[in-house]
Parts: structure tokens; C-alpha cells; sequence
């Protein structure tokens, strides 16, 4: 079953030669599919005869583009990251030829250690994320804060053998076969942990003495996440004036499936703590999604006050965010957004939450969850 993607390649691509990244099993490959279908001819590096070919002798991609060149309006490159080199190719393609190129890959890890400097400006980035409300029919919320919004896995009669084999997966193909780390099992340790904390405030100190590895060896660790796609650091918005804000990041793992089942969690009842974390990572991974498909120059971010006052999504300097997994929002739920309206910066304030009411409260919009992601996909948000 093939479902309809936010994500326009052929608009990208009429623009300029495109990276698309995105973790394994996101639907980039069925995404090119069914995009570009025969307007671009695929040099998959998965294959173990290409690789080792264009491994040895990188130049022989002119002579391979060469041959099917009349027939098509694109190259893609699949998986790029495996032979970093070709990128001196491209290059020269693009500038020789222009040639337009998507050039696809799971983890940015091995270019940014290459020190390829990502063709300079002559291609520019995309990213491609598991699947957001709007992609899904009838959309069960319930569902996917169980499993996520992998394909493969939303998408199963067997989520929890889709998850249970992804995993074991990544851990075997993206870190421990390409030696990513020392010591897998402080690494697999640190997994886990990174997962239990997913969504809060990162504390070196505590993760350094739980996974027994200087907290310089975790920032790596965070730092091969965030490479591998795995996850992503969501900053702290430090503009308040009136009350000083804490500059500790957060972490996130871009698929809530793929948290759950590193932490465990087999099931999530409703009106548990449980619950409301995966109810705010939803929310993370579709604003997240939005402002990158829709090509907007703002920065998500997240506001805490030395005095323990929060909101936990700020877009920008314009729209501030609030998320409660709530039937019955009242005045506890505004606090943090009404604290930061003190500021007299943003333009708009939201209170995301499961109430089917919505009204407007001191200037703070209160949505049902759906209503604002309709709105937020209908470019009525930002």
C-alpha cells in the first residue's frame, strides 16, 4: 500500500540537485518510486556490484550517467554516504553537465567524517521523516503513539515484529558494522537510556554515571543520533528578558515506535504520564516535519525558565506551543504560555490538547490536536 507523501521531490527538483535524508525504512526509495518513476534512472550502492565498482573506480559514474542520460531528467544516487567520494564526481557533473542529482542517504555520518563538504551549495537538503498525520487515512492516534510512523510498521498486522526486527537491525547495520563506537555495549547501555529520557532536558552528568563512559563520550554518543538520524536536539529558546531561560537542549528519537520499543513499552493507558510524553513527541515530529516539507526558515525550539516555567514548542520568535494530553484544559494547562506572553514577543499562542472544544483564552488558542494539525498543514499556523 502506497500512501501519498508531503514530500514533493519533482517541485525540489525543478529547483536544484537535492540530498534527501531520512533513517532507514521512511519510504525514500518508494517515495522516488512513485514521484519520479521513469523520469530518473536509480545507481543504488546497496548493490553489492555497483558499490564495489564505483568503490574502486569512482570516475566510471560519468560513463554510467553517460549511457542513460538521453532517457532521463534525473540521477539518483541511492545510500551516498557509502562511497563519499563520489561527491568529487557529481561535483563535476553538476557544473559540467547540470545534471540534475538526488543524492539519497540513512546517515550523514560518513560524509561529515569524509569532510566532503556536501557540494558546496550546489545541492541543496531535504529531509524525509516518518509519516505525519495528514498521509494517513483514518489515523489512529492511539496506534501511532504505540508504534510510530514507520511504514513498514504503522502500516503491519505485526507492529511489534516490525519494530522488534528494525531494531536489531540498525544496531547490527548502522552502528556496530560500520564501527561507529568502541564499546558497543556502553553504547547499547546509553541507547537506552537515551531513550527512557527522550523528550527532556539532556543531563550529561547523570548519563555519564548511569552508562559508566566520560560525559564527553556521551556527547559523541548524542552526536552519532543525531548523524545516524536516529534522533534529533531540539534547542532552548534563550530571548526572555523578564525570566532567564535555561540553555539545556533536548533530545528526541524520531520515531516514537522505535523509542517505545527501545525502552519497552509495550502498551500506553490513556491519562498516563506514559501517554502525555508520547502525545508531546507527536506533536515534536509533526511541526518538525512541517517546517522542513514546507521549506520554512524557522528554528523549533523549546522555552524553560530558571523558575521551572515551560513551554514546550517554540517556533521562531513568532508561535509558542504548549502541549497537554487534556479533555478539561484550565488555567495550570496556560501558565507557561501565559508566563511567556510576559515577553511581549511571539505573535500567536497555542494550547494543543484532546479537548473537542476550542476557544480562545487570554489570547491563547486552546485546538483539539487534530484541529490544529489540520490547520497546521493548511499553512494556517505558521
Amino acid at each position: 500500500m502506497y500512501l501519498q507523501r508531503k514530500l514533493n521531490l519533482p517541485t525540489l527538483l525543478d529547483k536544484k540537485s537535492f540530498f534527501l535524508f531520512g533513517p532507514r525504512s521512511t519510504g525514500k526509495s518508494s517515495l522516488i518510486e512513485h514521484q519520479l518513476g521513469s523520469e530518473g534512472t536509480v545507481i543504488d550502492l546497496l548493490d553489492t556490484d555497483i558499490y564495489f565498482n564505483l568503490s574502486v573506480r569512482p570516475w566510471e559514474l560519468k560513463d554510467i550517467i553517460e549511457a542513460s542520460q538521453s532517457k532521463f531528467k534525473y540521477v539518483i544516487i541511492d545510500e551516498i554516504q557509502k562511497i563519499p567520494q563520489l561527491l568529487d564526481e557529481v561535483h563535476s557533473l553538476i557544473e559540467k553537465k547540470g545534471i540534475k542529482f538526488l543524492l539519497t542517504g540513512s546517515s550523514a555520518r560518513k560524509l561529515k567524517k569524509s569532510g566532503v563538504n556536501l557540494l558546496a551549495g550546489r545541492a541543496w537538503i531535504a529531509e524525509l521523516f516518518p509519516l505525519v498525520m495528514q498521509e494517513i487515512p483514518n489515523f489512529d492516534l492511539n496506534r501511532y503513539l504505540l508504534y510510530g510512523g514507520l511504514p513498514q510498521v504503522y502500516l503491519s498486522k505485526y507492529p511489534e515484529e516490525e519494530l522488534k526486527a528494525y531494531i536489531n537491525t540498525y544496531l547490527r547495520e548502522e552502528i556496530q558494522a560500520e564501527a561507529l563506537v568502541r564499546k558497543f555495549q556502553s553504547f547499547a547501555r546509553f541507547l537506552e537510556i537515551a531513550a527512557m529520557t527522550s523528550g527532556k532536558m539532556i543531563n550529561f552528568a547523570a548519563l555519564s554515571s548511569d552508562v559508566a563512559v566520560p560525559a564527553s563520550t556521551v556527547r559523541e554518543y548524542y552526536s552519532i543520533l543525531e548523524d545516524t538520524l536516529t534522533g534529533f536536539i531540539l534547542p532552548a529558546w534563550v530571548k526572555s528578558v523578564k525570566r532567564k531561560a535555561m540553555s539545556t537542549a533536548k533530545f528526541y528519537f524520531f520515531d516514537i515506535g522505535v523509542r517505545n520499543k527501545i525502552v519497552g513499552i509495550k502498551q500506553i493507558s490513556a491519562n498516563s504520564d506514559q501517554y502525555g510524553e508520547a502525545f508531546e513527541h507527536f506533536i515534536a515530529m509533526e511541526l518538525r516535519a512541517y517546517i522542513s516539507y514546507s521549506r520554512l526558515d524557522y528554528k523549533l525550539s523549546y522555552w524553560h525558565s530558571y523558575s521551572d516555567q515551560e513551554v514546550d514548542f517554540v517556533i521562531g520568535d513568532d508561535i509558542a506551543i504548549e502541549v497537554k494530553a487534556t479533555h478539561n484544559p484550565s488555567g495550570k494547562h496556560l501558565k507557561g504560555l501565559k508566563i511567556l506572553a510576559e515577553e511581549d514577543i511571539f505573535k500567536k499562542y497555542y494550547l494543543v490538547c484532546t479537548s473537542n472544544i476550542a476557544r480562545v483564552v487570554d489570547n491563547i488558542h486552546i485546538l483539539n490536536w487534530r484541529d490544529f494539525l489540520d490547520q497546521l498543514w493548511n499553512g494556517k499556523i505558521i
